[in-house]
């Protein structure tokens, strides 16, 4: 299974792919760590980010897309540019989830990684794209079993 945890910060959305197989995970390459949308109010903007975001994951063969959660009311709210993006996301043909911060957390408590940040060659701004794809697959894993 391939995953893909995607953050969305300002006009951005950070990723970080995730394949597990048999219980291990791998962190493979990719040619774009971060895409961002300018124009947000433009349809275009949408059309080209949309068609963008699809071709990656057509490329990279990606199963799941695990969007982390943001909050919709209050001071730390998302903008409805970033609103925007998670629905094109959502509307490319692979599935996708959006998990809260705290169930990933959660998950991430139950089950933590075994290989520190570093060693995985990861960029520090990719730690919560990769957190939601780690958690993801761990839930994943263990409700599976425990059904």
């Amino acid at each position: 299974m391939r995953v893909i945890g995607v953050e969305i910060k300002g006009g951005e959305a950070v990723f970080c792919l995730l394949g597990m197989e048999d219980g291990l995970f791998a962190v493979p390459s990719m040619r774009q760590l971060s895409m961002p949308m300018p124009k947000l109010e433009s349809t275009e903007a949408i059309r080209k980010f949309h068609f963008a975001f699809g071709k990656l994951m057509e490329d990279y063969h990606v199963d799941q897309i695990v969007i982390i959660d943001r909050p919709q009311k209050g001071k730390f709210a998302g903008s409805g540019g970033s609103f925007k993006m998670e629905a094109a996301m959502q509307l490319v043909g692979v599935n996708a989830a959006v998990v809260h911060p705290t169930e990933v957390k959660e998950w991430i408590k139950r089950n933590p990684v075994q290989a520190s940040f570093d060693e995985l060659g990861l960029k520090k701004f990719q730690k919560a794209a990769f957190d939601a794809a780690y958690a993801y697959c761990q839930r994943e894993t263990y409700t599976e079993d425990d059904a």
